[in-house]
């Protein structure tokens, strides 16, 4: 194995560093077309200077083959930010949301070599163990029962009215959340994502992940968090923290813009249009489109040079961060021409040693959310025209505000257990739930090689899944007493 540095070497004073001015990744202009700052980055190169948040410069990566060779090449590029040159030298700003997103943290994000291997065990094998065909069946119980809040409306945002609960609901439910740590858990997430008081939404993930290990390990469950928690690798509670945060908080994240994302897909562009009722192959289609054109997670996996090297003819310094643009590269206009429908080797779910472990039971989530609502509303339209639906502002995700629907309206048709009220209307976007033992089970069949094609060998498989007062409100939550059989 070829040897590089140790990850907590400071690389040496005086070293020269790129002069900055790159183009901006934020403020209004990169957040409604950001393909067209992509597009000039990528006149400079594969790689390219960029300022990710205001005083924080990186090298954007734009070009497939060279995202790759980032994504694979683990003894030239590692994932520890102990090597970041401006951190090290207190150039980063003491506010800014990248402390948040691409500091030093022990989780498998971000670490390399044998830490990583350990951390990333542990993850795996619990995702290994979700039954994904009970997923399934949850979340066609759990989006009947959002789309009957608001299927005798006509009228629904499914960004917000089911994309965001049920990524609430389904999310949290496999990690055995209770409604009051679901609560935190999204309110917390969606501040860190947009920005809002990234540092006290960060202490609060810490602090609710570290309340959910002691739960466990006083009533251990049947879900991803308990299956950490008994690992075999023993994680510490600070490993604990941090794996728990990068999966829960990221994975909410991107769940519910791959969902929102698709359906904005499936009602705006001509090729699908007047088909959304045409069945699975539609969706399967619609989520390749989204999961190449318009990934969930647009920028980040991000990277650090052992020494001063070369990428695709560009020079990298040693420290420096190496951001992978997923939008970026899986748009490469080298790709022009390849077939993408059906092709994994797009890099929304990341490549290489580092790619995301909960591919699987991701995908099964989306596709299923979007089948359910398409089933039961055919004639869906978007209430706005799609170019004007909003995007949130943010360099690393990509999703919308709202996704406004009009429909006819149409009956309830989720029948409800025996003795279980439905809800009347769609449960806070801010709610999760609480039991996975019916989400649980035998690992999964493993996922199938990567499809032999020009760009064989991606390994980015995009198809693949106690307070008293928190009982009151768990018990007075009908969807929660629903998934509890209650």
């Amino acid at each position: 194995m070829t040897s590089h540095p140790d990850s907590t070497a400071v690389p040496p004073p005086g070293c020269p560093a790129h002069n900055g001015g790159g183009l901006p990744l934020y403020g209004p202009d990169f957040t409604a077309d950001p393909a067209h700052v992509y597009e000039r980055l990528r006149r400079q190169g594969p790689v390219a200077p960029a300022e990710i948040l205001p005083g924080v410069d990186v090298m954007l990566v734009t070009g497939y083959r060279a995202a790759l060779q980032v994504l694979r090449t683990t003894d030239k590029y590692g994932k520890d930010s102990r090597r970041w040159r401006a951190l090290n030298e207190g150039r980063v700003p003491a506010d800014s949301l990248a402390l948040q997103a691409m500091a030093p943290r022990p989780n498998c994000q971000r670490t390399e070599g044998a830490e990583h291997a350990r951390l990333r065990a542990a993850v795996s094998d619990a995702f290994q163990r979700v039954d994904v065909l009970a997923l399934r069946e949850h979340v066609e119980r759990t989006a009947g029962l959002l789309i009957d809040g608001f299927a005798t409306k006509g009228e629904a945002d499914l960004l917000n009215d089911y994309a965001k609960p049920l990524s609430a609901y389904l999310l949290t439910a496999l990690f055995g959340c209770p409604p009051e740590y679901s609560d935190r858990v999204v309110a917390a997430t969606t501040d860190l994502f947009d920005g809002v008081e990234p540092g006290k939404a960060d202490n609060e993930l810490v602090r609710c992940m570290a309340d959910m290990i002691a739960l466990k390990r006083a009533r251990p469950g049947e879900d991803v968090t308990t299956w950490l928690v008994q690992h075999r690798v023993q994680l510490s509670v600070e490993e604990l923290i941090h794996q728990l945060i990068v999966i829960m908080a990221s994975g909410y994240e991107q769940e519910q813009n791959l969902i929102a994302n698709t359906l904005r897909l499936l009602l705006s562009d001509e090729r699908f249009a007047g088909s959304v009722g045409d069945g699975r192959l539609l969706v399967e289609d619609a989520l390749s489109e989204v999961l190449w054109t318009d990934p969930p997670m647009a920028n980040y996996a991000v990277h650090y040079p052992y020494v001063d090297t070369t990428l695709e003819g560009v020079p990298l310094q040693a420290g420096e961060p190496v951001v992978i643009s997923f939008a970026a590269a899986n748009n490469d206009p080298a790709l022009a021409g390849s077939l993408r429908t059906g092709n994994r080797a797009h890099l929304a779910w990341g490549a290489g040693p580092h790619r995301c472990p909960a591919r699987e039971p991701a995908h099964v989530i989306a596709s299923v959310a979007i089948e359910c609502v398409l089933d039961r509303l055919p004639d869906l339209s978007l209430a706005v025209p799609a170019e004007q639906l909003t995007w949130r502002p943010s360099p690393f995700t990509r999703g919308l505000v709202a996704l406004p629907v009009t429909f006819p309206p149409a009956v309830r048709a989720t029948p409800a257990p025996t003795g279980t009220p439905v809800p009347a209307s769609p449960p806070s976007p801010d709610r999760g739930s609480g039991d996975t033992r019916r989400t649980t089970g035998p690992a999964p069949a493993p996922d199938p090689a990567p499809p032999s094609s020009a760009h064989e060998g991606a390994d980015s498989s995009g198809r693949e899944p106690d307070s008293r007062d928190g009982a009151r409100r768990w018990a007075s939550n009908p969807l929660a007493r629903w998934w509890h059989g209650r």
